[in-house]
């Protein structure tokens, strides 16, 4: 948003030579806090030449993408708010630092894992988490035929996969070589499954391995106390 702010149309960079724009862009890098790369520099100046302008550079357009940036940047300060606050009411939560422990899981994923499982003592067991979060397969056999894939129930919360879907993506970009996780999701990717097939098992797994922890860190603090496990909602 900073960038654009200042840099708010293509002709900001594309009328001025490589030279010009590598030095104010080193400039307001510098203005800014922002570490100055010139290899960058010259990508953004680089692009700039390629583009067409759609609108032209006008006091008008002007008015409008610095706007536009204004109320980008309130939306995302309170989007921080909120994000701080999830934070702070996660962290006394007895689960908060296993939860926070596992890879993929920051600031922002692991307060709305815990907020969208909830209390995991109402849970009986593995299975009655993976049934909630819907991401249990379901029999799409008949007759000879056994389908090798079975698509996932999604009869539970939508919020909930939609969490562990970003989670899973992280792993994907962080390739962490040693977590359970994305080892497992890896080798179902190397055989060959589907997208959608691999992402999911791969958050079937993370919800097995957080129960787990999660109830091990229960039982340890001796909070693993479920009189009324026998009306719980999701056994």
């Amino acid at each position: 948003m900073d960038y654009i702010d200042t840099f708010w149309h293509v002709d900001c960079v594309a009328k001025l030579s490589q030279k010009a724009f590598v030095e104010r862009y080193q400039k307001w890098c510098k203005r800014h806090g922002y570490n100055f790369s010139e290899k960058k520099a010259v990508e953004l100046y680089t692009d700039a030449k390629q583009k067409f302008a759609l609108v032209p550079k006008s006091d008008t357009c002007k008015l409008l993408v610095k706007e536009a940036v204004s109320q980008l940047n309130a939306v995302s300060r309170t989007v921080e708010t909120y994000r701080v606050e999830m934070d702070r009411l996660a962290s006394q939560l007895p689960e908060y630092a296993t939860v926070m422990s596992m890879t993929g899981v920051g600031k922002s994923m692991g307060p709305q894992l815990m907020a969208e499982i909830g209390d995991i003592r109402c849970f009986a067991h593995q299975k009655s988490l993976v049934g909630f979060a819907g991401t249990d397969p379901i029999k799409d056999d008949s007759g000879d035929k056994v389908s090798d894939s079975k698509p996932s129930s999604k009869r539970g919360s939508p919020y909930l996969r939609k969490t562990l879907f970003v989670i899973m993506t992280i792993l994907l970009q962080l390739q962490p070589q040693d977590d359970p996780v994305y080892q497992f999701l890896d080798k179902k990717r190397s055989e060959g499954k589907k997208y959608y097939v691999y992402m999911t098992a791969g958050m079937t797994k993370l919800l097995r391995i957080n129960y787990g922890k999660v109830r091990d860190c229960y039982i340890k603090k001796g909070l693993w106390d479920r009189p009324k496990m026998d009306e719980a909602k999701h056994d």
